[in-house]
């Protein structure tokens, strides 16, 4: 493995998604001052909502009209995530740019978080990837607990590498290796990368065991030039206890802009939309460096 740094990296900001689904509810027009935040900050693609029950997430109701106006809105790359083919059909309606699908590595995981088998739901990725593909749509699969899970401990990096293989023959346009639970070393990225390394592969880190942004560096030095985070570290799976928050984004791009890697993300403006969401959720935000600021202030 290379561990020559790549001169830039695309981050994909999933606060609005993957942060606020463990929220209490916002009006849409709250999650769309968060979007108009994060897009100032420069990100060029931003995951916006979630096609699934609202009984299950029932802060991602309403998620297609968040995408409408994030389209109008402009300037950036417009995600959601869906699980079935009635959610990407609902998504490419709303006018998505692209499909977030996701497996799980973990048979555990998936049957607790979707209800569904791994087997299953590699039947509805397939769907969804029909749909992506005829609608002309990008399609991101993420695959959950590739580091580990806390209903099967390890997870081989052979039987993750079946998932990204199936992945990519269904169509994928890129594959997400995440860090569902926080199991995740440095050493787990290094042979997890051995096996399915790729420009097509991205990252997506939590914090349950404070080890994100060593492990972000070890991707880097992997070749990894796509990234999942979260504004303030928000996030997190309720169907994984004790499972924390992602990695907070103004870390990646502090830690980015130290390395002299470019992402396009103006940290300055990223924090004040740190600021507006702390606001928004009514409560402290767990990301370090919100909390303390940048190493030096611009």
């Amino acid at each position: 493995m290379s561990t020559a740094l790549p001169p830039s990296v695309e981050l994909r900001e999933v606060g609005p998604r993957d942060g606020l689904q463990v929220e209490s509810p916002l009006p849409v027009e709250d999650r769309m001052r968060l979007v108009r935040a994060l897009a100032a900050a420069g990100f060029g693609t931003i995951e916006v909502g979630s096609f699934v029950s609202p009984k299950a997430v029932p802060a991602m109701v309403d998620s297609a009209a968040v995408v409408q106006a994030s389209k109008e809105l402009g300037g950036f790359r417009v995600a959601g995530v869906v699980l079935n083919a009635r959610g990407a059909t609902d998504a490419v309606a709303a006018g998505v740019d692209e499909l977030t699908a996701g497996v799980s590595a973990s048979e555990g995981y998936s049957q607790s978080n979707t209800r569904m088998s791994i087997a299953d739901a590699l039947g509805h990725l397939e769907k969804i990837c029909a749909t992506g593909r005829d609608a002309g749509v990008a399609i991101d699969v993420t695959i959950s607990c590739c580091f580990g899970s806390p209903y099967e401990g390890e997870i081989a990096p052979s039987e993750v590498a079946k998932l990204v293989t199936r992945a990519r023959e269904l169509g994928a346009t890129s594959v997400g290796l995440a860090d569902t639970t926080g199991m995740a070393t440095p050493r787990g990225v290094r042979e997890l990368l051995a096996e399915v390394g790729g420009p097509d592969i991205g990252m997506h880190f939590h914090e349950t065991r404070g080890t994100g942004l060593v492990n972000v560096f070890a991707s880097l030095q992997g070749g990894v030039t796509r990234f999942d985070s979260s504004v303030g570290g928000l996030g997190g799976s309720p169907f994984a206890k004790g499972a924390a928050g992602n990695v907070a984004t103004e870390g990646v791009v502090n830690l980015l802009d130290d390395l002299g890697i470019e992402s396009g993300v103006d940290l300055p403006k990223l924090l004040e939309a740190a600021t507006l969401l702390e606001g928004l959720v009514g409560h402290e935000l767990p990301s370090p460096v919100f909390k303390a600021g940048p190493r030096i202030a611009a």
